[in-house]
């Protein structure tokens, strides 16, 4: 188990990486929908292993700014409504 969750803290804080690059990037075009779907796609998959891992408090994290990336993808919000 030591090792599932070593691979899972290595390959969260990649992707933790990428999704601060992707954020800053859609701060500079918050209409870029490839931006979004990056985003949510990365946290998807953080929302899975942790739920599979049984990290909940992160999977619920992970799962709410899942719910707000795909308002932002569904066009119901815009990045901008934060700022």
């Amino acid at each position: 188990m030591d090792d599932l969750i070593q691979d899972f803290l290595s390959e969260t804080s990649e992707s933790l990486t990428e999704l601060e690059k992707i954020i800053l990037a859609l701060e500079s075009d918050p209409t870029q929908i490839n931006f979004i779907r990056d985003a949510f796609r990365l946290l998807h998959t953080i929302k899975g292993t942790c739920g599979f891992l049984g990290f909940e408090r992160m999977q619920r994290i992970a799962h709410k700014a899942e719910n707000v990336l795909s308002k932002m993808r569904d066009g119901e919000i815009t990045a901008d409504t934060f700022i």
